[in-house]
């Protein structure tokens, strides 16, 4: 695959850091900058000096203001790999005919159907003649094998989408919607679009154990996912704060566990002293979840659930207090933060109930990765559980953190024996990154499955290079570079653009076990979807861009300028989101 944008036809031609590549037009040699504009350093050697200068400047009056226009025309986020505009434009009907060469594709061609007519009030029907139709929607095995990769064509035969896959072909679609947006009316440009992602693991993750957000804001971040090419939805459905999950086997746990009487609030957020004094509840049915699952897949998403284990646990272990290693009865937190509770992982009666929800929560989502979190497992009561060091005398484990590694494997054989795979945040691996553990928890000598994927939130990079020489697979969800929580001052919108998943001391042999990114919208402090949206967008955008356009492709300032489209779109579905000037603060 060719990595440089190519435009040809007089426009400019901008290499993947937006610096200045020289392009002829007819026999004035121009350079390119994508803020200057053009300069012609090469006149025509006309017989009359006079008349060359006033070419010369005509050129350089005109031919920025041309530019301009037709970059205009092919803006699209997350950037495409290969982009080759050409001369000519492409003029509907009446009626856009669409049409797809395999009976696979019935159901892209209604849904292409119901976008541009929805979106762009056209008037469409099936394409009797596939040939002769406007859109054309190809299953093509010729095409890059990869997972996403598509091929788009405007030419004067109308606009082909072709791909190896369906998947392909939806995010072809994703592009010419926004590619029909921004040129309106009745007129496409020709342009050559050779794409495919850069990861396969783009993810969005919500969490609702700390504020139950519902079916219509998970709806509208999963459209907008899909807008942007975004494959993975992490659905962070339970922690001390609730559990957000119908588990048939337990009622209690969203009996009792889906309700808090209170919730820290205030400006000073962890310190705070006040208490909303109003009570939070909320969880979805297993039917509702399976209505969320099939409108995600209906978008080529995968729904990543989380099911923390063995900390953040303490709405489960109010709902049933013998989970719990302290054998108190507690109730579902009212504050943020770490709570010390923790699952009794020495009990055979606790894994069973673990194993329990497990089932249940693989017979609802078809995902073959099921994250168990793993994360911020505080020690304090198992250090005081006489049954807990028992059992780590009994299967000589010498610290917490090597109980922790050797619970998570338990568990990670489980999944795996269901045919899936375990995920879960960098703690997993027995590695301290938190200063509230002791010293002698801080390395674990038990090894971590290698089969489990390392969620990489937290620590130095290093232990993510440690990871992944030793074998493991990565998703890079650093948080000081990916946590949609932060304000736009900690992570402004360039800093979430800049971001690379792969660290740069990685050896690249390794490259391929770093798989993708996620961005985390953590709850504590976004109790309403508004609030969520602003936080949200339009960094959404910026980190499309890392999971799927080549580094060498990126242009901050070209991102800028397509930028406002896509907020004119997100206006007009009611989506409010950040204004630039707060998202990029001085």
């Amino acid at each position: 695959m060719q990595k440089r944008n190519q435009i040809t036809s007089g426009q400019a031609r901008l290499n993947g850091n937006g610096q200045a590549h020289e392009a002829s037009e007819g026999k004035c040699r121009l350079q390119i900058h994508p803020r200057v504009g053009a300069t012609c350093l090469t006149a025509v050697r006309f017989k009359s000096h006079l008349v060359s200068k006033v070419f010369t400047w005509s050129l350089l009056l005109l031919i920025p203001t041309l530019l301009m226009g037709q970059a205009s025309n092919f803006g699209v986020i997350p950037q495409p790999n290969h982009l080759e505009s050409k001369s000519g434009t492409y003029t509907f009907g009446e009626v856009v005919q669409i049409s797809g060469n395999n009976e696979r594709l019935d159901a892209l061609v209604q849904y292409a159907s119901n976008i541009f007519t929805e979106e762009n009030n056209w008037r469409t029907e099936k394409g009797q003649n596939h040939r002769k139709s406007d859109l054309r929607l190809e299953l093509n095995q010729k095409e890059d094998q990869a997972e996403g990769a598509y091929r788009l064509e405007v030419n004067k035969k109308g606009i082909l989408i072709s791909a190896a896959n369906e998947q392909g072909i939806f995010y072809g679609l994703q592009t010419l919607r926004q590619l029909v947006s921004q040129q309106q009316g009745i007129n496409l440009a020709y342009v050559s679009i050779t794409d495919a992602p850069r990861f396969g693991w783009r993810a969005y993750m919500l969490d609702e154990g700390r504020y139950f957000q519902g079916m219509d804001q998970v709806k509208k971040l999963l459209d907008e996912m899909a807008r942007l090419k975004m494959n993975v939805f992490h659905w962070h459905l339970v922690d001390d704060q609730g559990w957000r999950i119908e588990i048939k086997k337990y009622p209690l746990l969203t009996e009792v566990g889906s309700k808090r009487k209170s919730t820290q609030v205030g400006p000073r957020k962890w310190d705070s002293p006040i208490q909303s004094g109003e009570p939070h509840e909320g969880y979805y049915t297993q039917e509702e979840i399976k209505e969320i699952i099939a409108y995600a897949e209906e978008r080529y998403i995968t729904i990543v659930p989380e099911i923390e284990m063995p900390g953040h646990s303490s709405a489960a272990i109010a709902a049933y207090p013998w989970l719990g290693s302290s054998g108190k009865q507690i109730e579902v937190p009212i504050n943020f933060g770490v709570s010390e509770d923790i699952f009794n992982v020495a009990d055979p009666k606790v894994y069973d109930f673990l194993t329990d929800v497990l089932d249940e929560v693989m017979a609802l989502f078809p995902s073959k990765v099921i994250h168990i979190g793993g994360d911020e497992a505080k020690y304090d009561h198992w250090e005081n559980s006489e049954e807990i060091r028992a059992y780590m005398k009994k299967h000589n484990l010498p610290t917490f953190a090597d109980l922790q590694v050797d619970f998570t494997n338990r568990i990670s054989n489980y999944i795996e024996s269901k045919g899936r795979k375990m995920m879960g945040w960098n703690e997993i691996l027995g590695k301290n990154v938190h200063e509230y553990q002791a010293e002698k928890d801080g390395e674990a000598e038990t090894e971590l499955s290698k089969n489990a994927v390392i969620h990489f939130w937290r620590g130095d990079i290093k232990l993510m290079t440690e990871a992944a020489e030793a074998g493991y697979t990565i998703v890079n969800s650093l948080h000081t570079e990916t946590y949609l929580d932060y304000s736009y001052s900690s992570i402004p919108l360039k800093r979430a653009y800049d971001f690379n998943p792969v660290p740069k001391d990685l050896d690249s042999k390794y490259h391929n076990r770093i798989i993708g990114t996620g961005t985390q919208m953590w709850g504590e402090w976004i109790p309403t979807s508004g609030y969520m949206d602003f936080m949200t967008f339009p960094r959404i955008a910026a980190y499309a861009e890392v999971g799927w356009t080549q580094p060498q492709q990126k242009d901050f300032d070209r991102y800028i300028k397509v930028l406002p489209k896509l907020m004119e779109i997100w206006k007009d579905k009611e989506i409010y989101y950040a204004p630039l000037e707060e998202a990029m603060p001085k």
